[in-house]
């Protein structure tokens, strides 16, 4: 596990040192990175955002290509999910512990927050690779699917490559790095605490209602 969190917080020195021994090998890598963390429901431990704002920082230093890497990561995002989406569909209804409850309530939240959702948890690690299996269980059309899996990672892929791009070759960002990535990381799952905290105080006022309404009026 600590080695996994130092691969992590030091990618840029780790990609570096992987660019200089494996050269264009580098993109198949990142490539395939990219596709298993989005795309392998029980990997969401890889790097993501950090992978790309370091790939990006690389480009910048004119150790890879930008355009290649924008190309190719967009791909492996969107063909991962893809395939996430089918693993659900074609696994998750199968497994012992999902009742039928359970799809009944997934369906019921694809088909009224399945496009947000599929968007926003590109920005979530861990969700980012449940999401799409979630989906695939609950049934969202896949047209619907496909067609903000796209958006999402279009817009997941170009930010932080290009963040990395343009910022991550400022002394400062070098010299920070580590701090940088666990910037990201916290500012990426903000977004998942702000929704928990709303989950948290709807069942709170749920409990108090039910408490209230049980409680003989005096």
């Amino acid at each position: 596990m600590s080695a996994l969190i130092d691969f992590i917080l030091h990618f840029d020195k780790h990609l570096a040192e992987i660019i200089s021994q494996y050269g264009s090998a580098t993109y198949a890598f990142l490539f395939a990175i990219v596709f298993c963390e989005t795309g392998v429901v029980f990997l969401p431990f890889l790097p993501g955002d950090s992978l790309l704002f370091a790939a990006g920082a690389m480009a910048g230093a004119e150790l890879l290509n930008i355009w290649i890497l924008a190309a190719l990561l967009f791909v492996a995002a969107i063909t991962g999910d893809t395939l996430n989406y089918h693993l659900g569909q074609w696994f998750g209804r199968r497994m012992p512990f999902v009742r039928e409850h359970h799809i009944q309530m997934t369906e019921q939240y694809f088909r009224k927050y399945g496009g947000k959702t599929v968007i926003l948890a590109r920005f979530i690690p861990i969700v980012r690779t449940l999401a799409p299996f979630v989906a695939g269980m609950g049934a969202m059309n896949y047209r619907q699917f496909l067609m903000y899996n796209v958006v999402g990672g279009f817009i997941w892929v170009f930010l932080f490559l290009f963040a990395g791009y343009l910022f991550g070759s400022l002394p400062w960002v070098k010299a920070n790095f580590r701090f940088i990535i666990l910037a990201i990381i916290f500012i990426s799952v903000l977004p998942m605490a702000w929704e928990m905290r709303h989950m948290m105080l709807r069942l709170f006022n749920r409990y108090i209602l039910r408490k209230n309404t049980a409680t003989p009026h005096e």
